[in-house]
């Protein structure tokens, strides 16, 4: 079984990338063949500063490895260093309607937002197709709004399946229903692009100050909360703090009693301690970036070798050769 997923170095990485992307693939990594890459072309549709980028490229590098993932047990690189995915990317653009891209769910979204939308963004989920087709993928762990583009991948590699014979593996989507939307600190999805993310590394006193800084209705501490489940810090407590530490707040908060201020900061006291592992590992990783950029380096020389086998392959059934 092949495994893939990658995630874009478009800001710092956030809990919605971990518990939605981020942990779902380290798990993975002992269940087969994992590839796991680091979205650099997808971030140039909304990040325009380069230096930012090779910095944002970096922090994913050293949040990835200080999180878990193990180089000897998967195949880690930069989406750039496998130039053959663009190639791919024009070869199934031409069979990919533009109906089918009108259609996507991240596209609208954003340009409902005011967003400003470039062809990049429009054309998003082609270039994911090659990102996930070019490897002869079996299982894409991806977090619920983006399980849409691995159903569009499945489409356009079946079209391109039936028109010149067959070429791609048909990938399957895999999500972990009870992490799949992680909620940000207005209620929202946690994403960048809202400004409502709570980073996985960070400056202590300003997480601190955000995770205090989550808005509450105006219900007083008494009262009794019969949709304390629906609580944005209840909410994220139990997917950091063990399932009795989450139970008992979320109880505590229905019965009435436990104030706002309290609850808050058990979730930043329980998030703090859940990533004090991945901090000490980080800071190694940071002293050591000969490593970190080595790993990458022999990552993607072996995700090229697999990504050159099905470019040529493409190319052949397609006429190209």
């Amino acid at each position: 079984m092949r495994i893939l997923s990658g995630i874009q170095p478009s800001g710092a990485l956030h809990l919605g990338n971990y518990f939605g992307m981020m942990r779902p693939a380290i798990e993975l990594q002992e269940k087969g063949e994992a590839l796991y890459f680091i979205a650099d072309y997808h971030s140039m549709t909304s990040l325009f500063d380069a230096e930012q980028r090779r910095k944002n490229t970096l922090d994913v590098a050293l949040d990835f490895l200080a999180c878990g993932l193990d180089p000897k047990k998967s195949i880690f690189f930069k989406q750039s260093d496998v130039p053959e995915v663009t190639e791919l990317s024009w070869l199934l653009s031409t069979l990919t309607p533009m109906s089918l891209l009108e259609k996507g769910h991240s596209f609208k979204d954003k340009s409902a937002k005011g967003i400003p939308v470039n062809h990049g963004l429009f054309a998003y989920p082609v270039l994911m197709a090659a990102d996930i087709l070019i490897y002869d993928s079996n299982i894409v762990p991806v977090g619920r709004d983006q399980k849409q583009h691995v159903e569009m991948t499945r489409d356009i590699a079946i079209k391109f399946n039936e028109q010149y014979g067959r070429t791609f593996v048909i990938p399957e989507p895999q999500i972990r229903d009870e992490v799949a939307l992680v909620p940000g600190t207005d209620g929202q999805k946690m994403s960048k692009s809202y400004g409502n993310t709570i980073e996985i590394f960070g400056d202590e006193k300003a997480l601190r100050k955000k995770i205090m800084g989550i808005q509450m209705d105006s219900r007083q501490p008494a009262e009794p909360k019969p949709d304390a489940e629906k609580n944005l810090a209840v909410q994220l407590l139990k997917l950091i703090a063990s399932t009795k530490v989450g139970t008992d707040f979320e109880n505590r908060l229905r019965a009435g009693g436990l104030g706002y201020g309290d609850l808050k900061k058990a979730l930043f006291e329980n998030y703090w301690n859940y990533f004090a592992d991945a901090r000490a590992k980080r800071a190694e990783l940071s002293a050591n970036l000969d490593y970190v950029n080595s790993v990458l380096a022999d990552g993607a020389t072996k995700a090229r070798a697999l990504a050159q086998k099905v470019l040529k392959r493409a190319r052949k059934n397609c006429g190209l050769e």
